[in-house]
């Protein structure tokens, strides 16, 4: 049952977009509400109005320990730690704190497919949400991509299936959530800035399973032992209680989706018939990684009840997704590749391991503690020169010294422009940062965004230089 939210005061930390989208969903259910975001209100000039004609209080520049103390309950966004001294001393007087995730869900109709993982999320909940939709199934798609939960709730039945993207951030916050379907694709090192440890972040991946019961799924990638160990996690809750199914590009397995031979393949039960699905040849997505979100969103859409044909035919007309190894477009033989979407190590591995070789990378950004020393062994099987950018640059040289011809290119616009001006016929630029975006751009999809002007606008120069 949805909580009862009239007339009690709801504070909401943060006002990032899913902020924005609780302080609004709350007030129209009767909640008396007021924000509270660290910036000051010059930053959030475009949001205040709105926000004050709703009849939601804003407190902008600090956060005011009163206004926290005095909540009902407070509601925060995924931006914002739980550590932060304010929220710290609220739980301490017995305030219950949630995030926009568990908030929505509480009110969400229908049945609920969560994803999440260091890599893979965005690129496996869309395409999931178009294998649904393939299906005449009513069907809903956001979470940490697009719409906030709240958002969705105005539109969902009883018959609705909402497939959600969630992170480590929104599930730190979540308490009655619990998915039909969940699924962890990969956990690797990733946010050690804001989790502390690695085994805090796996441990905040793991939460998505811990209120489902044995009619529920699970769904684990069999070649990642951080994922396995979210079946068998001793901690807020136990053992998962919902029935584990497994995805591998690599072997047969007991139950789930698998790649044998050429072909994907669909096990419903142990001991059972595998079920053809499609050619691994009519996968339309670059890199071995996306073999394994097609196989993680094979499993997903069979439990679902889709018909094989259905998936294989959605599949085979499935694009990537904006910012996740998109093509951008080849200038005098040279491919330029978006990746702004690797915002950590792992993923950047996963974008050089999609080309055979003769890649110009640009590395770069906020650093979130990785350790970019991971990274030397491919780079020198494959990548001809690094081009550095941001705030990151420095540790990036220092941990990558010698490994590869590097050069310290400081901006976006300098890093493609040497790198187009260095690469041949034949090579790759790669936009694969392996860091988060917020030091030199709003977010990786603005940093994204820029990366193919510049191309753009790189393609245009070459091209009025031909006509000449």
């Amino acid at each position: 049952m949805a909580m009862d939210v009239k007339n009690k005061r709801v504070l909401v930390v943060g006002l990032g977009k899913s902020g924005i989208a609780a302080a609004h969903f709350l007030r129209a259910r009767g909640a008396r509400v007021t924000v509270s975001d660290s910036r000051d209100a010059v930053a959030l000039a475009k949001e205040i109005p709105a926000l004050l004609d709703a009849g939601i209080m804003v407190e902008t520049g600090g956060h005011g320990l009163l206004t926290f103390r005095r909540s009902d309950l407070i509601v925060v966004s995924p931006g914002v730690p739980l550590e932060t001294p304010e929220l710290q001393q609220a739980i301490g007087f017995g305030v219950p704190v949630i995030g926009e995730l568990e908030l929505g869900a509480q009110f969400l109709r229908g049945q609920v497919i969560a994803i999440t993982g260091s890599n893979g999320k965005t690129t496996t909940t869309t395409l999931v949400g178009e294998i649904l939709k393939a299906a005449g199934l009513p069907t809903l798609v956001g979470g940490n991509i697009g719409r906030p939960v709240v958002e969705l709730v105005a539109e969902s039945t009883d018959a609705t299936w909402s497939v959600l993207e969630v992170s480590s951030f929104q599930l730190e916050t979540v308490d009655t959530f619990r998915p039909r379907i969940a699924a962890v694709l990969n956990i690797t090192p990733d946010h050690l800035d804001r989790h502390g440890s690695f085994e805090a972040y796996a441990a905040a991946k793991a939460r998505i399973t811990d209120r489902q019961g044995a009619d529920d799924y699970l769904v684990l990638n069999g070649e990642d032992k951080p994922s396995q160990m979210v079946a068998v996690k001793t901690a807020p809750q136990g053992p998962s209680q919902a029935q584990v199914f497994w995805f591998s590009g690599r072997r047969p397995i007991k139950r789930g989706a698998f790649v044998h031979g050429d072909s994907v393949l669909y096990l419903a039960a142990e001991n059972g018939k595998a079920e053809p699905v499609m050619p691994v040849s009519e996968i339309p997505l670059k890199g071995a990684h996306n073999v394994e979100n097609v196989l993680a969103a094979v499993c997903m859409a069979r439990l679902a009840g889709v018909p094989a044909a259905t998936i294989r035919s959605a599949v085979a007309s499935f694009r990537a997704v904006a910012h996740r190894l998109e093509f951008v477009t080849t200038i005098d033989g040279v491919a330029y590749y978006n990746d702004s979407k690797a915002t950590n190590v792992d993923a950047t591995v996963k974008a050089v391991s999609s080309f055979a070789g003769g890649i110009h990378l640009i590395l770069g950004g906020k650093d979130k503690d990785s350790d970019y020393t991971q990274l030397a062994e491919l780079l020198r099987e494959r990548v001809k020169a690094i081009y550095t950018i941001g705030s990151a640059a420095e540790k990036i040289a220092r941990q990558l010294q010698g490994v590869v011809k590097m050069k310290a290119a400081g901006t976006l616009q300098t890093a493609v422009r040497e790198a187009a001006a260095e690469a041949v016929a034949g090579d790759v630029v790669l936009l694969a940062p392996a860091c988060a975006s917020f030091d030199q751009f709003n977010s990786y999809e603005h940093r994204g965004q820029v990366f193919r002007e510049i191309v753009t606008a790189l393609a245009a120069e070459r091209t009025g230089a031909a006509e000449v």
